[in-house]
């Protein structure tokens, strides 16, 4: 498999018109400026793979819908700020040994890269008569990218046959193209990359919720839902080495630009060649559960399970299976450019960490998660609230960690509503957010961040920005806006 691998960059942005494990809700500017915090916030199409319920809520608006809502984010826990910036630019001055070693240094870690780029194109939720809830659909576009490297890996990376693991076991370098025969007394690629994991994931979803109030008495209202989603695959990248095991696969469309060399002749492998922004290698259905309770004036709760189901990729699946630790024809990273480096791992034609096989199809389960919300509306200027998220798989797309955040609303004067709050977990730090929305009785448009001190922190750096222009709401109850 041949490709350079910002091609994996510019092919997720190719794959969100306007523009990436998500931390969560890139593509809503309102859950971006609160640091993620949604559960009981959320109303019409933003309950969408949030909580369905919600849904089912009194005094939501008897019509609301947005068209072009997207966030993109790119986080480390483990770079500085220059060498992010290095990375991320590709800057292509050579490296010193000095700076091979800083490097290797600042690429070990379990979240050294998490980029994620979402968006709602579009989003429509409409109020039924007479107490029958409401029904919400959407398209919405899923992109991320998370890089996590043990020491062994990192060296790798950066070094190539150079890297001290490799050089234990081959002691003399590969100069040629006829691969070195395998040490026996190498150790599996899984014990060497223990820790490690490397995912993109890029999908495009045709979502169906409904929620509906099951109970009404007195100050007490509770409301379930459900949603359907479709779930277009445009590529998936799945590397993880855990505990003496190695899972590892790929589909990606032909949008990525991926040369497969020899393996393409392969009878097993199943080729999609033909161009087209969003040809899909795969296609899967996704079910969300929730439930939201009112208790007094202003008291919520919510709980969802969300992404449940599986993904089928069938159109150029690449697999590898554990092996003792070959030569490497690598020679690494020659600049900060270590995309390009890690591409060279995922090379068919020359001697890797890995051996590659076709196959005509590949399951994978979604990114599944179970979410809780508590919060309260202390008035139409207030509103506060607490959310846990809990990823209930490792699959690519997913949480690394569990999620937690406080966040709030607050409208200081008349057609300004401002968020913050603090979150943290989900493979990244402690965030602050903010987010600013100008608000009136039928629009709103606004911007956030995620995290304002991640802008400016020399360690660990976060960038996010999320926007929308384009969010409208009719009726409903005027206090909830």
């Amino acid at each position: 498999m041949k490709a350079s691998f910002p091609h994996f960059l510019l092919a997720l942005g190719l794959a969100l018109p306007g523009t990436a494990v998500a931390q969560t809700e890139l593509g809503n500017f309102s859950a971006v400026g609160r640091g993620g915090v949604i559960n009981t916030f959320a109303q019409g199409y933003q309950a969408i793979g949030i909580n369905p319920a919600n849904l089912g809520r009194s005094g939501a608006p008897l019509v609301s819908f947005t068209i072009g809502e997207f966030g993109a984010g790119a986080a480390s826990r483990t770079l500085t700020k220059d060498i992010f910036k290095n990375i991320i630019t590709s800057d292509s001055q050579p490296l010193t040994p000095g700076q091979r070693t800083e490097l290797v240094n600042a690429l070990s870690g379990p979240d050294v890269l998490n980029l994620n780029l979402d968006g709602t194109t579009l989003g429509l939720a409409v109020s039924l008569p007479n107490g029958l809830g409401g029904i919400a659909i959407s398209n919405r576009l899923r992109n991320s990218l998370h890089l996590g490297l043990n020491p062994n890996a990192a060296d790798i990376l950066v070094n190539g046959q150079n890297a001290a693991i490799v050089k234990q076991y081959y002691p003399t370098p590969n100069t040629g193209s006829t691969p070195t025969p395998t040490n026996p007394n190498a150790p599996l690629v899984s014990t060497v990359l223990d820790g490690t994991s490397i995912q993109l994931a890029s999908t495009s979803e045709y979502s169906l919720s409904y929620g509906v109030e099951v109970l009404s008495k007195d100050a007490l209202h509770i409301s379930v839902g459900a949603g359907y989603r479709y779930i277009q695959g445009l590529g998936i990248v799945d590397v993880r080495a855990e505990s003496g095991s190695l899972y590892a696969f790929t589909a990606l469309s032909p949008v990525f630009d991926i040369d497969y060399g020899a393996l393409s002749a392969n009878p097993n492998f199943n080729s999609v060649r033909e161009s087209g922004l969003f040809k899909s290698v795969g296609s899967g259905n996704g079910f969300d559960l929730g439930v939201a309770v009112e208790a007094g004036k202003g008291l919520r709760f919510g709980a969802s399970v969300t992404d449940l189901g599986n993904m089928t990729w069938t159109g150029n699946v690449v697999t590898a299976n554990d092996q003792r630790l070959q030569q490497l024809q690598s020679q690494g990273a020659t600049t900060y450019d270590i995309f390009s480096s890690l591409a060279d791992q995922f090379d068919t034609d020359k001697q890797t960490l890995f051996t590659y096989e076709a196959a005509k199809e590949r399951k994978a389960a979604l990114p599944g998660k179970f979410r809780f919300g508590a919060g309260m509306r202390v008035s139409n200027l207030l509103e506060v609230g607490l959310d846990v998220t809990t990823p209930l798989n490792k699959v690519a797309g997913n949480l690394t960690s569990p999620f937690v955040g406080v966040g709030v609303d607050f409208k200081p004067v008349s057609g300004v509503r401002l968020s913050s709050g603090v979150s943290g977990g989900a493979g990244y730090g402690t965030n602050l957010p903010l987010g600013i929305t100008f608000v009136t009785s039928v629009w709103e448009a606004g911007f956030s961040t995620r995290d304002v001190l991640g802008l400016y922190s020399d360690k660990s750096p976060y960038y996010s920005v999320a926007t929308g222009i384009l969010r409208f709401r009719f009726g409903g109850n005027k206090e909830e806006q």
